[in-house]
């Protein structure tokens, strides 16, 4: 079973493109990426697939130093002339395995610019720090992540909904459909073995195997790049404790009721987040583009995917019950996984979306996620309730420059006009919680009807 990815279609402009470069495929383990480029690859009329887990594969860098005599040894190994190099893939997995395949990749771009080369690996960011000389310039990136809600509809054939869900805005007859499927995948998240194995069994009780060896690769992954014992022991106790966060921001100093350093916590949350897996995401103070992080204010975690959170927490089966998703481990499981959409749609960085607070001593507020476009950044909301229940929302639009705010909440699409308490008036577009993918599109409706 395969899932088609959104990123294909970048994957075929880069295919097209007149000045293409070697393409590293950047992602945490386990979300797709080999199988995407196995995919990809039969759209050309050759493929060479290494995996430099194999010393089979890794001697072609191992033993040779050019890029031409590399080629050269793969061409005739695959049995594939040279004047088909222009129609050929070299697909090579698990990159992190060898530096010297990394580095020599700016030599494929300059002396080999014919041949289409695709890269992809695990735990990239660390790899990088060992290569001499990285081929800075010479390389492109795309960003994989667990699959989102539009994938996930196409993964389980509901196209008909998908192609309601792309209808902006929604029409009210497609909106309980899309939320009963949306309730099922905010359950079990986007690892794709993950949907497979609910598609074909379509029992909750058939998953937790999956989590834990997914959560247990991690573990094992980042721990080969810690440097000693002590680092090893703080990123398992983070990676054991930190789902319970999920619902506040973080401090360092003791985190997990541990008496580890402020210091120490920082360096392994920040290990965590260049390997993908549990990203912090900072606040911003600004109201206008561009935004800037504070990092010297608390953050909130961000888990790689909402279902191994929700495993982790061991809330799944309560979360079947429940209506609204809202009230799922204190309000904070749909927040992180609309987070988690926004970020499914950076596929050419690797950018994390800002929250808003503001800290005073008698007022402070705090608004969930804030999106900019154009010269406004636009609050976002993300509960249910009435209007007059939104503080920190109405705090951002009385010193905003325009008056524009969406929230997502469990009930159908609408746009409404609202009033702060000191009488601003605000035009609020209220999002069902599964149109997270569109929201680019949605403020670009929004903005430009001015309903």
């Amino acid at each position: 079973m395969t899932f088609k990815r959104n990123i294909e279609n970048s994957l075929h402009r880069w295919k097209s493109s007149t000045t293409r470069k070697p393409l590293i495929i950047r992602g945490a383990r386990q979300v797709g990426k080999t199988t995407l480029i196995h995919d990809f690859a039969r759209s050309y009329t050759h493929a060479i697939v290494l995996n430099l887990e194999k010393l089979a594969d890794r001697r072609y860098f191992d033993n040779l130093e050019d890029v031409h005599t590399i080629m050269e040894a793969l061409f005739l190994a695959n049995n594939i002339p040279s004047s088909a190099i222009t129609n050929t893939l070299l697909f090579i997995d698990e990159i992190q395995e060898s530096p010297k395949a990394i580095q020599l990749l700016r030599y494929f771009y300059e002396e080999l610019p014919l041949l289409h080369i695709i890269c992809a690996g695990s735990l990239l960011e660390f790899a990088m720090q060992k290569v001499h000389s990285f081929p800075v310039g010479r390389v492109e990136f795309l960003y994989l992540h667990p699959l989102n809600f539009q994938e996930y509809l196409e993964a389980i054939g509901k196209q008909q909904l998908l192609e309601q869900l792309k209808q902006i805005p929604i029409k009210q007859m497609a909106h309980q459909a899309l939320l009963n499927t949306f309730h099922r995948y905010a359950i079990i998240g986007g690892m794709p073995e993950v949907v497979k194995i609910d598609v074909e069994r379509n029992n909750l009780s058939d998953l937790p195997m999956i989590y834990e060896s997914i959560w247990s690769t991690y573990k094992n992954d980042v721990e080969k790049y810690t440097s000693n014992d002590t680092e090893r022991k703080i990123i398992k106790h983070l990676m054991d404790t930190a789902p319970l966060y999920l619902d506040e921001r973080v401090k360092f100093q003791g985190f997990g009721n541990s008496n580890y350093r402020s210091r120490e916590i920082g360096e392994a949350f920040r290990t965590l987040d260049e390997a993908k897996i549990i990203r912090l995401i900072y606040p911003t103070t600004d109201l206008i583009p561009p935004l800037k992080t504070d990092l010297k204010k608390a953050p909130r975690l961000q888990f790689l995917d909402t279902g191994l959170v929700n495993y982790s927490l061991g809330i799944q089966a309560e979360m079947l019950a429940m209506n609204d998703l809202n009230i799922a481990y204190k309000g904070a499981v749909i927040p992180h996984l609309i987070t988690q959409e926004i970020i499914s749609l950076q596929s050419i960085s690797a950018h994390k979306p800002n929250f808003w607070v503001r800290e005073k001593s008698q007022s402070s507020a705090e608004v969930d996620l804030l999106y900019a476009y154009k010269q406004f950044t636009i609050p976002i909301e993300i509960k249910s309730g009435s209007t007059g229940s939104l503080k920190s929302l109405h705090q951002f639009i009385e010193a905003a420059n325009h008056p524009y705010a969406i929230r997502m909440y469990g009930g159908p699409f609408k746009v409404e006009q609202a009033m702060t308490p000191n009488k601003k008036p605000y035009l609020l577009m209220n999002l069902p919680y599964y149109a997270g993918t569109l929201l680019p599109e949605y403020i670009e409706w929004f903005l430009q009807h001015k309903i």
